[in-house]
C-alpha cells in the first residue's frame, strides 16, 4: 500500500485514494479485507502524504465509527448496500453531523429510484458533499461487461439531480483492465465529474478483482491520454441544423412505433381468439434473421439490432 500511494501521490490528477478496508463478497470464502489493521496503515500513510485524501467503503455503523477514529476523509456506500433502505437509514444516521463527503454507488439492480432514494437519505441529514458513483448494473445480459453500464440510467440521474456530482467506476463496469481506458473516456464524453479507478502495483497478485486493476504507471498513461470535454452554449449553425434533423427523425420513429404497436395489438387479439401462444419460435427466428440481414446491408451492428 505504501508503494501504491507513493506512486499515486506523484500525479497531481489523483485527489483521493480508494481503500477497500472491508470487502463484501457475494459468496463466502473470498478475501474480505484487512479491517481495522488496514485503517492503522492508512493513518500512518496519511501522515506521509498530507495532500492526499483517503476514502473507505462502509456497510454498517461500526465501519463509520472506525473511519472517524482513524481520520478517514470520506466514505462510499457500495452497490450491495445502497439498494437497501434499512441499511441506508442506519448509515446516514451514523454520518449525521460528521460533514464527511459521502459517495453512493448505484444499486446492483437497474432501479434509478432506489439510487436517488439513497442519495436523498444522505441529503436529508444535511451532508454538504454527496456524490453519486456509476459502477454499472447486474442484469441478465451484461454484453461482455462485468456490470452493464446502461448509460441511460446515469443520464436520467443527471437530469433529475443535476446538483449532485457523478463519477464513474470503469473498473467495476468492465471487469477487464484492457477496456478500462475506453470506458473512462466514454464517461468523460458523457460529462461525468470524475473517475474511480482500481490500481494495484501487482494486479496478478491481488487478492481480489485483479483482472480489472491497472498499475500506477498504467494509470498515469491513461490519465494523460484522456480528453476532457466541456459543455458549450456557443451557437453553432451546423450543430443546430443536425439537431433539427434528428428531432424530425425522432418524431417519425415515434409515429412508426405507434403504428407498430397498433398492429401488434391486432395480432394479440387474433392469437387470443384462436387460442395461440404469444411466443412463436419459428416466426421469431424468421423475423430475427430478416432484421440481421438488413442490419448487414445497412452497415449496422448486428448485436445492436438484435438487442433492439
Amino acid at each position: 500500500m505504501e508503494t501504491i500511494v507513493h506512486e499515486l501521490s506523484l500525479n497531481p490528477k489523483v485527489t483521493m485514494v480508494r481503500c477497500g478496508i472491508w470487502k463484501p463478497r457475494t459468496r463466502p470464502g473470498g478475501f474480505e479485507g484487512m479491517g481495522e489493521t488496514a485503517l492503522q496503515w492508512i493513518r500512518e500513510i496519511k501522515q506521509q502524504h498530507p495532500l492526499l485524501q483517503f476514502c473507505c467503503e462502509v456497510a454498517k455503523p461500526s465501519h463509520i465509527e472506525a473511519c472517524i477514529r482513524y481520520g478517514i476523509d470520506a466514505v462510499w456506500i457500495g452497490a450491495r448496500t445502497s439498494g437497501n433502505p434499512f441499511s441506508m437509514a442506519e448509515l446516514t444516521e451514523s454520518l449525521r453531523g460528521t460533514n464527511m463527503p459521502i459517495m453512493v454507488k448505484n444499486p446492483m439492480m437497474p432501479d434509478i429510484n432506489a439510487w436517488i432514494g439513497a442519495i436523498e437519505r444522505c441529503c436529508q441529514i444535511g451532508a454538504d458533499q454527496v456524490i453519486a458513483i456509476h459502477r454499472g448494473f447486474n442484469v441478465f445480459n451484461n454484453l461482455g461487461y462485468r456490470n452493464n453500464p446502461l448509460w441511460e440510467i446515469p443520464m436520467e440521474f443527471k437530469r433529475r439531480m443535476p446538483e449532485i456530482p457523478i463519477i464513474c467506476d470503469p473498473s467495476h463496469i468492465c471487469g477487464n483492465r484492457k477496456i478500462v481506458a475506453d470506458m473512462a473516456q466514454t464517461a468523460l464524453d458523457f460529462n461525468f465529474d470524475g473517475l474511480m479507478i482500481e490500481v494495484h502495483n501487482h494486479p496478478q497478485q491481488a487478492l481480489t478483482d485483479g483482472a480489472q486493476q491497472i498499475t500506477p504507471h498504467e494509470l498515469n498513461n491513461l490519465l494523460d491520454k484522456l480528453v476532457v470535454k466541456h459543455e458549450s452554449n456557443i451557437p453553432n449553425a451546423e450543430l443546430n441544423t443536425l439537431r433539427s434533423q434528428i428531432d424530425t427523425i425522432d418524431k417519425e420513429i415515434l409515429n412508426l412505433v405507434e403504428s407498430r404497436l397498433a398492429l401488434s395489438k391486432k395480432i394479440a387479439e387474433i392469437k387470443r381468439t384462436h387460442n395461440l401462444t404469444i411466443y412463436q419460435p419459428k416466426r421469431w427466428e424468421e423475423v430475427l434473421n430478416q432484421k440481421l440481414q438488413l442490419a448487414d446491408e445497412l452497415g449496422l451492428s448486428k448485436d445492436f439490432v438484435k438487442e433492439l
